[in-house]
């Protein structure tokens, strides 16, 4: 019985930060810079290249923690796209909290606490 209702609380974390991830990815990846850099603020204080690569980091982690799993092709991927996901939020906090914008920071804490979370439970994939 708690392996099931883990199961699906790992599905559930996994689905909302795949949504998540491949709509800000998709967002920042092709979307004009004036239009994002008026959203938010960075997009326009650093070269267009970082932002369609920050974009793309989004979207590829995204998908990677939910196609592998679901698909049973490859699904060690699944947790350490959930991994990535960890380290991409630690580094996105510190970038936001040294630009001073800290109404961003409960977002990535929340991001960060979904991924460790699906990186913890999903980690018998990989054998640990």
């Amino acid at each position: 019985m708690f392996l099931n209702s883990l199961n699906f609380w790992l599905w559930a974390a996994a689905a909302l930060l795949c949504f998540a991830y491949v709509m800000a990815g998709f967002m920042k990846a092709t979307r004009p810079i004036p239009a994002l850099a008026e959203m938010m603020k960075w997009p326009g204080d650093y070269p267009p290249r970082f932002t369609r690569f920050i974009g793309m980091v989004d979207l590829l982690g995204g998908i990677g923690i939910v196609l592998p799993l679901a698909t049973g092709i490859l699904a060690w991927l699944s947790p350490v796209a959930a991994i990535c996901l960890v380290v991409l939020q630690v580094l996105a906090i510190g970038f936001h909290l040294k630009r001073g914008e800290t109404q961003v920071v409960p977002a990535n804490i929340v991001l960060l606490l979904l991924a460790a979370f699906v990186a913890w439970g999903r980690l018998p994939v990989l054998g640990f």
